[in-house]
Protein backbone atom coordinates (compact mmCIF):
# COMPACT_ATOMS: atom_id res chain seq x y z
CA UNK A 1 0.00 0.00 0.00
CA UNK A 2 1.68 3.41 -1.16
CA UNK A 3 1.08 6.83 1.24
CA UNK A 4 -1.51 8.21 -1.05
CA UNK A 5 -3.85 5.27 -0.62
CA UNK A 6 -3.61 4.93 2.88
CA UNK A 7 -4.13 8.25 3.31
CA UNK A 8 -6.89 8.79 1.34
CA UNK A 9 -8.68 5.61 3.40
CA UNK A 10 -7.93 7.16 6.68
CA UNK A 11 -9.78 10.75 5.60
CA UNK A 12 -12.63 9.06 4.00
CA UNK A 13 -12.84 6.95 7.54
CA UNK A 14 -12.60 10.39 9.32
CA UNK A 15 -9.61 9.49 11.15
CA UNK A 16 -7.68 12.60 11.26
CA UNK A 17 -4.32 10.98 11.24
CA UNK A 18 -0.79 11.13 8.88
CA UNK A 19 0.03 8.18 6.87
CA UNK A 20 3.16 8.33 7.59
CA UNK A 21 3.07 9.03 11.31
CA UNK A 22 0.96 6.08 11.91
CA UNK A 23 3.42 3.84 9.73
CA UNK A 24 6.13 5.71 11.77
CA UNK A 25 4.33 4.39 15.23
CA UNK A 26 3.76 0.74 13.72
CA UNK A 27 7.65 0.26 13.24
CA UNK A 28 8.07 2.04 16.80
CA UNK A 29 5.86 -0.75 18.38
CA UNK A 30 7.44 -3.22 16.57
CA UNK A 31 10.98 -2.01 16.96
CA UNK A 32 9.85 -1.24 20.62
CA UNK A 33 8.97 -4.93 21.61
CA UNK A 34 5.26 -3.83 22.22
CA UNK A 35 3.14 -6.99 22.97
CA UNK A 36 0.16 -7.19 20.83
CA UNK A 37 1.53 -4.78 18.05
CA UNK A 38 -1.16 -4.79 16.13
CA UNK A 39 -3.77 -4.40 18.95
CA UNK A 40 -2.12 -1.35 20.72
CA UNK A 41 -1.53 0.11 17.02
CA UNK A 42 -5.19 -0.30 15.94
CA UNK A 43 -6.41 1.28 19.28
CA UNK A 44 -3.92 4.14 19.30
CA UNK A 45 -4.90 4.82 15.24
CA UNK A 46 -8.64 4.26 15.61
CA UNK A 47 -9.47 5.58 18.96
CA UNK A 48 -12.03 7.67 20.30
CA UNK A 49 -14.79 9.20 17.77
CA UNK A 50 -14.49 6.71 15.12
CA UNK A 51 -17.92 4.23 14.38
CA UNK A 52 -16.75 1.07 14.02
CA UNK A 53 -19.43 -0.66 12.57
CA UNK A 54 -19.00 2.57 9.55
CA UNK A 55 -18.12 0.52 6.43
CA UNK A 56 -15.24 3.70 5.35
CA UNK A 57 -13.68 2.65 8.90
CA UNK A 58 -14.24 -0.81 8.42
CA UNK A 59 -12.36 -0.42 4.86
CA UNK A 60 -9.46 1.89 6.41
CA UNK A 61 -9.51 -0.95 9.32
CA UNK A 62 -8.53 -3.90 6.74
CA UNK A 63 -6.39 -1.63 5.23
CA UNK A 64 -4.35 -0.97 8.38
CA UNK A 65 -4.40 -4.64 8.97
CA UNK A 66 -2.79 -5.28 5.84
CA UNK A 67 0.04 -2.64 6.32
CA UNK A 68 0.11 -4.29 9.47
CA UNK A 69 1.18 -7.73 8.00
CA UNK A 70 3.42 -6.07 5.23
CA UNK A 71 4.90 -4.17 7.13
CA UNK A 72 6.33 -6.81 9.41
CA UNK A 73 6.83 -9.26 6.65
CA UNK A 74 9.31 -6.36 4.92
CA UNK A 75 10.85 -6.11 8.62
CA UNK A 76 11.55 -10.28 8.90
CA UNK A 77 12.93 -10.17 5.40
CA UNK A 78 16.16 -9.30 4.49
CA UNK A 79 15.81 -6.01 5.04
CA UNK A 80 16.70 -4.96 1.67
CA UNK A 81 12.28 -4.83 1.27
CA UNK A 82 11.71 -2.29 4.09
CA UNK A 83 10.94 0.91 3.38
CA UNK A 84 8.89 4.03 5.26
CA UNK A 85 5.67 5.06 3.95
CA UNK A 86 6.23 8.44 2.84
CA UNK A 87 4.45 10.62 0.08
CA UNK A 88 5.88 9.59 -3.82
CA UNK A 89 9.16 11.11 -4.86
CA UNK A 90 7.26 13.53 -7.59
CA UNK A 91 5.72 15.14 -4.57
CA UNK A 92 7.20 18.46 -3.44
CA UNK A 93 10.53 18.22 -0.95
CA UNK A 94 8.66 20.42 1.29
CA UNK A 95 6.18 18.02 1.73
CA UNK A 96 8.29 14.77 1.62
CA UNK A 97 10.50 16.36 4.36
CA UNK A 98 7.49 17.48 6.44
CA UNK A 99 6.26 12.94 6.25
CA UNK A 100 9.77 12.20 7.27
CA UNK A 101 9.73 14.28 10.74
CA UNK A 102 6.10 13.26 11.21
CA UNK A 103 7.23 9.56 10.62
CA UNK A 104 9.94 10.02 13.07
CA UNK A 105 7.23 11.04 15.38
CA UNK A 106 5.26 8.77 15.09
CA UNK A 107 8.21 5.94 15.08
CA UNK A 108 9.02 7.72 18.66
CA UNK A 109 5.90 7.55 19.60
CA UNK A 110 5.39 4.29 19.18
CA UNK A 111 8.73 3.26 21.39
CA UNK A 112 7.31 4.88 23.98
CA UNK A 113 4.21 3.35 23.79
CA UNK A 114 5.93 0.15 23.81
CA UNK A 115 7.49 0.88 27.13
CA UNK A 116 10.12 -0.50 29.22
CA UNK A 117 8.52 -3.61 30.27
CA UNK A 118 9.25 -5.04 26.49
CA UNK A 119 12.37 -4.68 26.35
CA UNK A 120 15.60 -4.31 28.42
CA UNK A 121 17.47 -0.62 27.27
CA UNK A 122 18.94 -0.44 23.79
CA UNK A 123 22.50 -0.99 23.51
CA UNK A 124 24.77 2.40 22.80
CA UNK A 125 24.77 1.73 18.85
CA UNK A 126 20.74 1.67 18.97
CA UNK A 127 20.60 4.42 21.46
CA UNK A 128 22.88 6.51 19.08
CA UNK A 129 19.92 5.78 16.16
CA UNK A 130 17.31 6.66 18.28
CA UNK A 131 18.79 10.11 19.37
CA UNK A 132 19.34 10.74 15.78
CA UNK A 133 15.83 9.80 14.74
CA UNK A 134 14.81 12.74 17.48
CA UNK A 135 16.86 14.95 16.50
CA UNK A 136 15.24 14.35 12.36
CA UNK A 137 11.38 14.30 14.22
CA UNK A 138 12.57 18.17 15.00
CA UNK A 139 13.45 19.34 11.32
CA UNK A 140 12.54 22.43 10.14
CA UNK A 141 11.18 22.19 6.72
CA UNK A 142 10.23 25.45 6.28
CA UNK A 143 12.75 26.86 4.47
CA UNK A 144 12.93 23.79 1.75
CA UNK A 145 12.45 24.38 -1.55
CA UNK A 146 13.69 20.78 -3.40
CA UNK A 147 16.75 21.81 -5.22
CA UNK A 148 19.34 18.79 -5.85
CA UNK A 149 21.40 18.92 -2.91
CA UNK A 150 17.93 18.86 -0.40
CA UNK A 151 16.88 16.16 -2.98
CA UNK A 152 20.06 14.39 -2.33
CA UNK A 153 19.93 15.14 1.63
CA UNK A 154 16.29 14.19 2.03
CA UNK A 155 16.96 10.70 0.15
CA UNK A 156 20.02 10.22 2.47
CA UNK A 157 18.20 10.48 5.28
CA UNK A 158 15.50 8.47 4.44
CA UNK A 159 18.10 5.89 4.17
CA UNK A 160 19.09 6.38 7.00
CA UNK A 161 16.24 5.87 9.48
CA UNK A 162 15.32 2.78 6.57
CA UNK A 163 18.55 1.37 8.43
CA UNK A 164 18.49 2.58 11.80
CA UNK A 165 15.13 0.64 12.00
CA UNK A 166 16.62 -2.47 10.37
CA UNK A 167 19.35 -2.17 13.62
CA UNK A 168 16.91 -1.67 16.12
CA UNK A 169 14.70 -4.55 14.69
CA UNK A 170 17.24 -6.79 14.49
CA UNK A 171 18.27 -5.99 18.07
CA UNK A 172 14.49 -6.42 19.59
CA UNK A 173 15.02 -9.84 17.72
CA UNK A 174 18.31 -10.67 19.32
CA UNK A 175 17.16 -9.50 22.54
CA UNK A 176 14.17 -12.15 22.89
CA UNK A 177 11.69 -8.63 22.28
CA UNK A 178 7.86 -10.28 21.72
CA UNK A 179 5.97 -9.04 18.95
CA UNK A 180 2.34 -10.21 17.13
Amino acid sequence: MDHETLQRRLDSAGIDSDGSELHGMLCGLLCGGARRAEAVWLDETLAEGVDPQDLLVQECRQSLRTLFRNTRAQLDGDGLGFALLLPDDDRPARERAASVARWCQGFLYGIGVAGDEARPAFPEEAAEALQDIAEISKMDVAGVAGGEAEERALAEVVEFLRVAVMLLWEDKRNSGGETS
